[in-house]
């Protein structure tokens, strides 16, 4: 597993990480047992970051972390949580001293340490960005030892041009993957020169770069790649990248012949992701020890061909830019 520094904190980190979200809540049902398991094979595969939230499961995520931790000892990943969407309303007069230590306080107990790696805010209003204030509130946490670093995980470009003008901030989380292109164009560049860590979530469009998916596939209730098609719970660019499902299918089709010898479809898109040198990590989540282990698989593959990353743009132009890219 080759390794990248993550922005300035000088720590570095497995350019593939684990994502977290899937074994706290709303991918279906998951086996706590199996989670467990899953968290094991991806540290034994080499990855040393790990992605959760405080809502993931209503904490349930970072729990489980915990006591994977607990049972491994020796050295720690790196994990990162993130804190704001516990709101009932989300408004940037909720983001207040006494909100984020209190979300701060329940994390530190959940994971069971003294002090967090990093903490996110989670996707919070595009207003918020505009609030100095709130990043000022970040800063006495660091000071006060419950924080040792602190990043933004964001809808849109935007928003995170605008993070980065905060001396704080070390690393935003933003969708990235052969569906959602436009962060290479805008974003990348400007956090290459400020030295900003990038953690690309949703690295497989939710699956659907995974190449398994049909028009007939079935998902649970409680799996968001149901009941969020439309924006109904969150933001509908969480769910398939925010591309039409039957685009994402048809469009897939038109990679597949690009994926040589005996490499799988979601090993290869977790490859294209890594082509980015201002991508640190990439946190696929994973819900079993299989999955885990071929996510972290990705991360030994060659370089992909100048030809092919090409015509992975033309793709991207002809059938999934006009739905997603001037959205995010």
């Amino acid at each position: 597993m080759r390794s990248r520094e993550f922005g300035r904190t000088g720590r570095t980190v497995s350019e593939i990480g684990f994502g977290a979200w899937a074994i706290g809540s709303a991918w279906g049902k998951v086996d706590d047992g199996e989670a467990i398991a899953a968290l094991h094979a991806a540290l034994d595969s080499g990855v040393t970051f790990i992605d959760t939230a405080d809502v993931y499961g209503d904490g349930h995520s970072e729990r489980l972390i915990a006591r994977a931790l607990k049972e491994r000892g020796g050295e720690r990943p790196y994990v990162a949580t993130k804190a704001g969407r516990r709101l009932p309303e989300q408004t940037v007069g909720g983001y207040s001293a006494e909100n984020l230590g209190t979300f701060i306080d329940r994390s530190l107990k959940n994971l069971q340490v003294d002090t967090l790696d990093l903490v996110q805010l989670h996707c919070p209003p595009t207003d918020l960005y505009y609030h100095p204030e709130v990043f000022e509130r970040l800063d006495r946490l660091v000071e006060s030892g419950k924080i040792r670093h602190y990043g933004v995980s964001v809808e849109r470009v935007e928003e995170a041009l605008k993070a980065i003008e905060y001396p704080g901030v070390v690393s935003v989380q933003i969708i990235f993957n052969a569906f959602r292109q436009r962060p290479a164009e805008h974003f990348f560049p400007r956090a290459l020169e400020k030295n900003v860590a990038i953690i690309a979530r949703v690295p497989l469009a939710s699956g659907l770069l995974s190449g398994k998916f049909k028009r007939d596939t079935t998902f649970e209730a409680t799996d968001h790649r149901l009941f969020n098609r439309n924006g109904e719970a969150f933001d509908v660019g969480e769910t398939f990248s925010g591309v039409p499902y039957e685009v994402g299918l048809d469009a897939v089709e038109r990679i597949r012949p690009l994926v040589s010898g005996d490499t799988t479809m979601a090993k290869f898109a977790l490859r294209w992701i890594l082509m980015f040198d201002a991508v640190t990590v990439a946190i696929p989540g994973a819900r079993n020890p299989a999955q885990a282990q071929s996510n972290a698989e990705a991360a030994t593959l060659p370089a992909l061909p100048k030809e092919v990353m090409d015509e992975i743009v033309r793709i991207y132009d002809a059938d999934i830019r006009p739905h997603v890219h001037q959205k995010w």
